[in-house]
């Protein structure tokens, strides 16, 4: 693909966002075409501006990924010699590094490791022939990550231009146990329909903030901040981007120049003051410190923030899964559980390496008193408020509404790594809404 030559990119996201991901690059790109794709969305027309400005602003993306080939595979002698016809000295000298990921989805090919490995000497012979030297392998921050997907009979080459999975926003420095991805709270977000305004969701508050990932995401959102726009990308280094760095560096200046104040109101709030100060200094460096105000305090007892009556506002919660949370503040226990390493997002036609242990095992036996007093302590602060309030809570326990004795308004489904979660709506109202 050549500088400005259109051609195709693969942009994976998390389980359940494929939706919300298609409007959102309908949005940043109108005159691109889109192709419906299991795990994700495939742009066909796309230039490699097109993929540096996905970089720059989707919030929903885990990668981006550009088409360099697809060919036939029905054995390791078939791709090596589909990928050693592929043009890659346009794509990387001898003096730089690369990394071959491969997922598959039913390949006939025995070994996934063998077959990235043929991957890897198609284009290190390439690069012999056409040098007399070839580059070396680096598996943690290759200057070209190539990610080769198998289906049965077939094999697609993509260079991936992101480098460093897109959840990454450069931010975060200060976690908790089990920190939400910023994919995800984006996900969340856009589900609400959540945009930082008046006329759409109003105020913000996440009343279980942990290290301030949704309440942050918000505020970026609120101040028209490009979340890439604090982190650097593999595409930075590859030779195709070469004669547009000027261009990115414009791209970057027009986001900066665009950032503004919110228009609406952002809290958050935890039990733990640890968690509050965590949340705070990764605010800072966010850059929306400005934006939001941080408190520490139960979530069963912490008044509703006081809004104008005009102003409507979004509650929004992601609280722990399994381990008791029944009032983690009265009982002295963090109400968080021990962290544990996610798979990466994307799984679809770029698929994922196995699941491995999710944030939590989802115990759905577990917190049912913290929730049915959260739902009274929600009707009795919330409620009230004239231009109401609607809160949204991601959780695995698909009976969580009839436990906390209220009807959910909306259900939407969503992928916490490997913990298939719903996302309720609840529109809290003055009086009962037991279903």
């Amino acid at each position: 693909m050549a500088e400005l030559q259109k051609g195709r990119l693969f942009i994976p996201c998390a389980g359940g966002v494929e939706p919300l991901l298609a409007e959102e690059l309908r949005t940043l790109l109108p005159e691109v075409t889109q192709e419906k794709s299991r795990g994700g969305v495939a742009l066909v027309g796309a230039t490699l501006l097109d993929a540096m400005r996905i970089n720059l602003w989707s919030r929903l993306a885990t990668r981006v990924l550009v088409e360099l080939g697809h060919g036939p595979c029905r054995d390791e002698t078939e791709l090596y010699e589909f990928a050693r016809d592929l043009y890659w000295e346009a794509w990387i000298t001898p003096q730089q590094t690369l990394r071959v990921d491969v997922s598959s989805r039913n390949s006939p090919l025995p070994s996934l490791q063998f077959a990235g490995l043929r991957v890897k000497d198609a284009v290190c012979d390439a690069l012999r022939e056409a040098f007399g030297e070839r580059p070396s392998v680096d598996t943690r921050d290759p200057d070209l990550p190539i990610v080769l997907h198998l289906e049965q009979d077939s094999a697609t080459l993509y260079a991936d231009a992101s480098g460093e999975p897109l959840f990454k926003r450069g931010w975060r420095q200060d976690t908790g146990d089990a920190p939400l991805k910023e994919t995800l709270a984006a996900a969340m977000l856009a589900a609400a329909g959540w945009r930082g305004t008046p006329e759409a969701g109003g105020a913000f508050n996440d009343p279980c903030c942990g290290s301030g990932t949704l309440v942050i995401e918000a505020a970026q959102i609120a101040c028209g901040m490009a979340p890439g726009g604090q982190r650097r990308f593999a595409f930075e280094r590859q030779l195709p981007y070469r004669g547009l760095l000027s261009d990115w560096q414009r791209m970057k200046q027009q986001a900066r120049a665009a950032e503004h104040a919110p228009a609406v109101p952002l809290f958050g709030s935890d039990v733990a003051f640890r968690m509050v100060d965590f949340a705070s200094r990764n605010a800072e460096r966010a850059g929306v410190a400005h934006a939001i105000r941080f408190q520490g305090g139960d979530a069963l007892e912490r008044p509703a923030p006081a809004l104008p009556a005009d102003l409507p506002g979004t509650l929004m919660l992601n609280p722990p899964y399994g381990d008791r949370i029944d009032v983690a503040g009265k009982a002295g226990r963090p109400h968080g559980l021990a962290a544990r390493d996610l798979p990466p997002e994307g799984a679809g036609p770029l698929g994922s390496s196995p699941a491995r242990a999710g944030r939590e095992e989802a115990q759905m036996d577990a917190g049912g008193d913290f929730f049915n007093r959260l739902a009274a302590h929600w009707k009795r602060q919330y409620a009230p408020h004239p231009a109401g309030w609607s809160a949204w809570l991601l959780s695995p326990d698909r009976e969580l509404p009839r436990r906390m004795r209220l009807k959910e308004s909306r259900k939407l489904p969503l992928w916490n790594g490997p913990i298939e979660c719903r996302l309720f709506r609840f529109d809290l109202v003055a009086g009962s809404n037991r279903t």
